[in-house]
């Protein structure tokens, strides 16, 4: 199926992948760009996990200001390179990594992290793992992805292993 750069560079818009992954998944989404963007995404997470194992001791602490200083937050985002940490995708990653943890206030970064005690008292975990594990939140700039996806396609797009290492945020009088 011929795919029309309209829709490749929309999909490429949409996903952060490359032009020759876009053709790919819309040729096995049959043209449907949604689908195509699913695909993508699920491919992400599956390249994120097998690059998992690798060391990540390259990276760039980031921070977000909100306006009228009156909230913040401190993110380090490791990768593998050097050269990785300068690309443009991987620091946009970052900027919207520390405006979302200012916006959403995670308390732990990934499900394992919460201690069994606090689950406890919890009605849904997996209610609380949404409001309060910073993978598992939606994206406040885009609601149809968690932090999950949005990492998986940013190490689909940059072929190295990412990790979000820690956090903190501020806000005066908390």
């Amino acid at each position: 199926m011929k795919n029309s750069l309209s829709a490749i560079k929309e999909l490429r818009d949409m996903t952060c992948s490359s032009i020759a992954h876009c053709r790919k998944a819309l040729e096995e989404a049959k043209g449907d760009i949604k689908q195509a963007a699913i695909l993508l995404r699920k491919q992400g997470l599956e390249i994120a996990a097998k690059k998992q194992s690798r060391a990540a001791k390259e990276g760039r602490i980031d921070c977000y200001i909100h306006h009228g200083n009156k909230m913040g937050a401190l993110v380090e985002v490791n990768c593998e390179s050097d050269f990785a940490a300068k690309n443009d995708e991987f620091i946009k990653f970052t900027k919207d990594l520390a405006m979302h943890i200012a916006a959403s206030s995670p308390s732990y970064i990934k499900k394992e992290d919460v201690p069994e005690d606090v689950l406890q008292h919890e009605k849904s975990k997996e209610d609380y793992y949404k409001n309060n594990c910073l993978l598992e939140q939606v994206f406040v700039k885009d609601q149809s992805l968690t932090i999950r996806d949005y990492l998986g396609s940013i190490v689909g797009k940059i072929g190295e292993n990412i990790v979000i290492r820690r956090f903190i945020r501020y806000k005066i009088g908390e």
